[in-house]
């Protein structure tokens, strides 16, 4: 009888074994980069998508001291393209900030990416409601950036890119992104943005994957 009861553990741990194996690992997630603000060259083999919200304090983090080594490591070099998609789950101007931020991307994408940094840079308490218009079109000012400002501020007023801001909530949450900042490296999800050691590593190993 023990030797039955032994025989059949061993035949389960051994099915749960080649279950495990011969599972198809899920499919990278697919984006349309070519629709997303980006630092680097499109034709980068690595490609690395930021999920995040403006009003995010770990983000904010990411922003001044994840995002710089990224770029200057890898992106500078030509081996990666950076890019942001919004993730707007803190408060209400979470999602005026990500208007204001698709609005500049769609008139000038080096813009974009000097409204992020001033954007995190100037963030101001997660509890309050700061990222008014009228902030974000004086922030945009302040930067000097070469964007049409009337225009931003009616693209904010009138929702002109709530669509895509929509449609990147959407894909975070079939991602089962729960947090920011939630990144994807070559379509596979890294939640372990906080620690660039780890996101170099995974960076790395999804160039030698690349070859």
């Amino acid at each position: 009888m023990k030797n039955l009861t032994w025989i059949t553990v061993s035949g389960l741990v051994v099915l749960l074994i080649l279950a495990f194996v011969f599972i198809p690992k899920p499919a990278p997630a697919a984006f349309a980069y070519d629709k997303l603000p980006i630092l680097g060259s499109p034709d980068a083999p690595v490609k690395v998508v930021e999920f995040g919200d403006y009003k995010c304090p770990s983000c904010q983090f990411f922003s001044q001291q994840i995002e710089p080594q990224i770029k200057k490591d890898f992106v500078d070099k030509g081996g990666v393209s950076f890019y942001f998609m919004n993730f707007t789950f803190i408060g209400p101007d979470s999602y005026t900030a990500a208007l204001a931020a698709q609005s500049i991307y769609h008139q000038n994408n080096d813009a974009y990416w000097k409204f992020y940094d001033a954007l995190y840079k100037n963030q101001q308490n997660e509890k309050l409601q700061w990222a008014t218009p009228e902030f974000l079109v004086n922030l945009a000012k302040q930067q000097n950036l070469p964007i049409d400002f009337n225009k931003l501020q009616q693209d904010i007023v009138s929702r002109t890119y709530a669509a895509e801001v929509d449609e990147h909530n959407a894909m975070a949450k079939k991602l089962n992104v729960t947090g920011t900042p939630t990144l994807f490296i070559n379509g596979e999800k890294m939640e372990e943005a906080m620690d660039y050691a780890k996101v170099k590593a995974a960076i790395e190993k999804a160039q030698k994957g690349a070859k």
